[in-house]
């Protein structure tokens, strides 16, 4: 077990300069640059019992919490790199790899993070497995049990880290003009 940056820098990175690499497309990991690598040999799990995503709406975006089985424990597929930065000191970084959404997640958001199941963790994480097809099979959409509910845009602010952010909310219904005057 180790903590990482959440955002890839490639090992052969010349500064943190860029927009951090929170994520990955599984469909290209093995063939773009900064992901081909950890894609063969530097793969991780990373641990969620939720995730969020937002649905847009006009100029809104509507936040929502996706869970697995009311919140169980599960993994992400990752992909992780160390970079050494001008002092000489390590920096140990990750990404999550996403995949097209299931049918709980194509009505909120086109992608959706992999969620590996618990029998192919060891595969994912075996560091003799260097096939790339072999692990990229599975990289598909979740298909076991999952729930979707809105919850609070306060999920929005990074200095809110609390159970208050999973918490479901009702949305306001659309009010729907029936006559003209």
């Amino acid at each position: 077990m180790s903590l990482m940056r959440w955002g890839l820098i490639p090992t052969w990175a010349k500064s943190l300069s860029g927009p951090p690499m929170i994520n990955a497309r599984s469909e290209t990991a093995a063939t773009t640059p900064a992901f081909r690598d950890p894609m063969k040999l530097r793969r991780c799990l990373i641990p969620a019992n939720g995730f969020y995503e937002w649905q847009r709406t006009g100029k809104a975006k509507q936040p929502f919490c996706f869970e697995v089985n009311d919140g169980e424990l599960f993994a992400f597929a990752g992909l992780w790199d160390r970079w050494k930065d001008q002092s000489g000191q390590w920096i140990k970084s990750c990404s999550i790899l996403t995949t097209t959404p299931n049918a709980v997640t194509s009505p909120v958001h086109d992608r959706m993070p992999v969620i590996l199941s618990p029998n192919d963790y060891d595969l994912w994480l075996d560091p003799g497995m260097t096939k790339v097809e072999a692990v990229s099979d599975l990289l598909k959409p979740y298909a076991l049990t999952m729930r979707c509910f809105p919850v609070s845009a306060r999920v929005n602010h990074v200095a809110n880290d609390d159970e208050g952010c999973s918490t479901p909310v009702q949305l306001a219904s659309v009010q729907t003009q029936t006559t003209l005057f």
